[in-house]
């Protein structure tokens, strides 16, 4: 087939042509033009597996679509912290897109999890950019490499359910770019996606279809992005607009009125020619990579792919709570399975991303002649206590030697559209859990869900292993995990609270009257849990294993960090234990001397590392000057202070194994314009207020004025040099006239002499 050329074809549009461009030909394809030979392209759902529909299609999968694979979710693939696996997801993906002559899919999700109450949590990866800009990123580079589109979702902001259609989130700059953009951006720089979804909500009031600043300011200008912007279905709310903002193409299509709305605004000036020129070669290039990368002929193995979902799902999951080494199970142990998810497991979410899987292998099919019993005990569809199923499953654990109890959140406790209502499981598995302990002490929970749940049964059993969603293997990767058949390696890419409220979002989710208020800045996640030192169930990168791991020999490069040279950092790691085991090692940067609000500690690095018992291997890390920097509000953009960082090593955020110092040093300073009210601490902020700091206040003293300084310190009693410091530091620089160490004349002279180039 004859590809057609973008820039020839362009010249050959029409106004009305390229009008129709700009919006879909259908729910799922780009528009044709059978004139100029542009044929239409198909875009499908699926982060987790190819939702490709035939015949009338939805948007949130009302209408059945083709049989597939069912991979794991966003939340559960996070929890590998290995961007390969994610790498692997993407080929994957892609091969099946190819069979399916699917040129992009939509995914993967990078949204923050802000508030673990978001019913739409299981399809994003975690409440850390980083790590999720990494993953996504390995993600999109193995899709695109099969020549299929990454579509990344949904920018931005888009971090809750309620009001997702018509809400605004309301945040400040500097958590703006620090935490909800990042992942965004790693997406585009790292991962080279070829498109981005924007979001139906709006930010600060504009509406992301329609937001100039987010589309082309931030995503081209800055980052330098070459792909195009497809809407999320539905979200446009002024066409125009949306064209004049950076946003090509509006999905879905067959919208009456919109091609005629664009060429009116062409006709009366209100969009310039080479506005809507620019739109239309974005989507042409999009149609014209996706022919040119067309591999006729891909035949893809359903089978083997059901088999390496699995086999991921095994390095997914997280084991929480190990009290007595109970895991894992030996194969003469009785064990009484519990519960309806370990015969018809819950694997995935509702919505949009739901895929059509013909049969997911339970834990108690993959076990089946071993000394297993089962039990029921409750009913997913219903939240009240059914005695009977209840009694059945206590005399089961009774006979048993080991209980493992298979529970989680039911379908309509989570779901695209809706948010959760609370962060507790159904009343009769908090019951059933309860009861079965208080008769067979040696109980395991298995959980299936997307996000945290309350746990107040907690502390009574001996053994928690969380699934997540795991996708149509996961009842083959639960058996061989409690029967350590496979070691678990998987980390917590999401801190899990004690309770709901703990949240730093709390007080303001989902908001009031469709808006929400990010008033709790750039803590949310573990970043608030450690600043305030609060007790959590579980830390964000916690994950226990068969074996044990020792941390050891941290060093650095170089004795300090001149901004903008790297860093690499390396560790040993070694496996103390009896078997094999993979340990994510994950590296945190503080900077506990800065003059603006920080996190206590920010993930900055991570990988996984496999070891033979008794193997060690050395780690290494390069970390670049974004490391070590904040977004700075006064120059709109990142700043690196002159300070020291704390590196940290950790198999958790609350699990830090190696820790030291290093400088770092920057030729940075910020645009200030100094005032008779600016502080003597705001003379570091720009090398001529440094180096008159440096002169009046770090220049060495005479035996007199430290005479002088002592009697007065003595006289003032304990804490003097403190105090001293304290009220130096923050003091304007009025107070050299105030004080008589100036006049004002000389005092105001000083100032404009320090605005002065």
């Amino acid at each position: 087939m004859k590809i057609f050329d973008v820039e020839e074809t362009l010249a050959q549009m029409t106004l009305e042509e390229k009008a129709q461009m700009c919006s879909g030909r259908d729910f799922w394809c780009t528009q044709d033009i059978e004139r100029l030979g542009i044929p239409k392209v198909m875009m499908c759902d699926g982060p987790n597996g190819l939702r490709k529909q035939e015949g009338e299609a939805d948007h949130l999968g009302i209408n059945a679509s083709i049989e597939t694979v069912c991979y794991p979710t966003a939340s559960a693939m996070a929890s590998s912290f290995d961007a390969d696996i994610l790498r692997e997801l993407g080929e994957n993906l892609g091969e099946e897109c190819q069979a399916e002559n699917v040129a992009m899919l939509l995914g993967p999700g990078v949204n923050m999890k802000r508030s673990p109450l978001c019913g739409r949590n299981f399809e994003y990866f975690s409440e850390d950019p980083y790590l999720a800009g990494k993953l996504a990123s390995a993600y999109i580079q193995g899709l695109q490499s099969k020549g299929v589109a990454a579509c990344v979702k949904h920018f931005a902001c888009n971090d809750q359910e309620s009001f997702r259609l018509s809400g605004s989130s309301n945040l400040d700059e500097r958590a703006l770019h620090e935490t909800y953009l990042p992942a965004f951006e790693m997406s585009v720089n790292e991962g080279k996606t070829r498109s981005i979804m924007n979001a139906y909500n709006a930010i600060n009031g504009t509406f992301c279809a329609e937001n100039k600043e987010l589309l082309t300011e931030i995503l081209r200008d800055d980052w330098g992005y070459q792909g195009f912007v497809v809407t999320d279905w539905g979200a446009v709310k002024d066409r125009v607009d949306g064209i004049l903002a950076g946003c090509d193409l509006e999905m879905p299509g067959a919208t009456e009125g919109k091609t005629e709305s664009i060429v009116k605004a062409v006709e009366s000036g209100r969009l310039p020619q080479e506005k809507l020129n620019q739109a239309v070669r974005n989507v042409l290039t999009f149609v014209h990579d996706a022919l040119s990368q067309r591999q006729e002929g891909t035949v893809f193995d359903r089978k083997a792919a059901l088999e390496k979902a699995a086999e991921m799902e095994a390095e997914c999951a997280i084991l929480l709570k190990n009290k007595d080494r109970i895991l894992p199970l030996r194969r003469e142990t009785k064990v009484a399975f519990i519960g309806e998810y370990a015969q018809e497991p819950r694997y995935q979410g509702s919505g949009s991303s739901h895929i059509n899987v013909k049969h997911a292998i339970s834990a108690l099919e993959y076990v089946c002649g071993r000394n297993v019993t089962f039990a029921k005990g409750y009913e997913s569809r219903k939240t009240q206590v059914d005695a009977a199923l209840q009694e059945e499953a206590i005399q089961a654990a009774r006979e048993a030697d080991t209980a493992v109890i298979f529970a989680g959140l039911p379908d309509s406790f989570e779901t695209e559209g809706a948010d959760r209502e609370t962060m507790s499981m159904p009343e009769n598995q908090n019951a059933l859990i309860a009861a079965v302990c208080a008769v067979q002490p040696n109980t395991v929970v298995v959980l299936h869900g997307g996000a945290p749940m309350e746990m107040p049964w907690l502390p009574i059993v001996k053994g928690v292993l969380l699934m997540y969603l795991g996708g149509a293997g996961v009842g083959k990767a639960t058996a061989e995990l409690l029967y350590g058949e496979k070691n678990p390696s998987g980390k917590l890419a999401e801190t899990w609270p004690v309770k709901v409220s703990d949240n730093p979002s709390w007080l303001n989710f989902p908001g009031e009257n469709g808006i929400v208020e990010y008033r709790e800045g750039i803590f949310i996640g573990y970043r608030y849990y450690d600043k305030k030192e609060m007790a959590v169930n579980f830390s964000f990168g916690h994950g226990l294993s068969y074996t044990d791991f020792a941390y050891s020999d941290l060093t650095f490069d170089k004795t300090s960090v001149v901004d903008p040279e790297t860093l690499t950092v390396s560790c040993k790691v070694r496996n103390t234990g009896k078997r094999a085991g993979k340990e994510a090692v994950q590296l945190y940067v503080g900077i506990p001397g800065s003059r603006v609000r920080r996190p206590i500690r920010e993930l900055k690095a991570f990988a996984k590392v496999s070891l033979e018992a008794g193997e060690e291997k050395t780690v290494s890390f390069t970390l670049d000057r974004r490391a070590f920097a904040y977004y700075e509000p006064k120059i709109h953009d990142w700043f690196v202070e002159n300070t020291d960082a704390v590196i940290e090593i950790g198999s958790s955020s609350r699990d830090i194994r190696l820790k030291a110092s290093i400088p770092v040093t920057s030729d940075q300073t910020l645009p200030l314009r100094y005032t008779r009210y600016s502080t003597i601490a705001d003379l570091l902020l720009t090398k001529k207020g440094t180096a008159l700091f440096n002169q009046m206040f770090r220049r060495p003293k005479s035996e007199e004025e430290l005479k002088a300084q002592a009697e007065s310190d003595a006289a003032m009693g304990d804490g003097a040099e403190k105090m001293r410091e304290k009220m130096m530091m923050e003091m304007p620089l009025n107070a050299f006239y105030s004080y008589g160490m100036m006049t004002e004349e000389q005092m105001l002279g000083l100032v404009e002499s320090l605005n002065q180039e």
